[in-house]
């Protein structure tokens, strides 16, 4: 784990994760209700990102995320996110869309039509490098994404 001198070094390095995707088009969702706002009856496809301060968000999740996005020929409609740790309220709210599955992150949920198609945890990020995410994540748009 890494160790911050300062709370003013922890937020800015909270800040450089948040904008290695909002820099990217993918929209933050840091409250409850931006989470229904984009999942609840959505039609079409949304990837949503549950973002992490930890090592294998920086090493493997976040870039991978990217690259898939950058060279998926297929990809969803609707790229969200929300942060672990973070913004608490978005990501229960996000976490109560998928109640079967456990939480962790960094992890990626595709929703089809408002109901989740596939579903990448933490278990098939840690250990990978941000290649294998985004082989992954571009094998799920191939097969549900238009």
């Amino acid at each position: 784990m890494h160790h911050y001198d300062s709370v003013a070094d922890f937020e800015a390095a909270v800040r450089r994760m948040r904008e290695e995707l909002s820099t990217k088009g993918i929209k933050e969702l840091k409250s409850a209700d931006d989470v229904d706002a984009e999942l609840a009856n959505h039609k079409g496809t949304t990837l949503l990102f549950v973002n992490s301060v930890c090592g294998c968000a920086a090493g493997a999740a976040r870039p991978g995320l990217n690259l898939a996005l950058s060279k998926a020929a297929k990809k969803p409609g609707k790229v969200v996110t929300v942060f672990a740790g973070q913004d608490k309220e978005a990501t229960v709210k996000a976490r109560g869309y998928f109640p079967e599955i456990p939480p962790s992150s960094p992890s990626a949920f595709l929703f089809k039509d408002g109901k989740v198609v596939a579903a990448v945890p933490r278990s098939h990020i840690e250990g990978n490098g941000p290649e294998a995410v985004a082989r992954e994540l571009t094998q799920i748009f191939e097969q549900h994404c238009g």
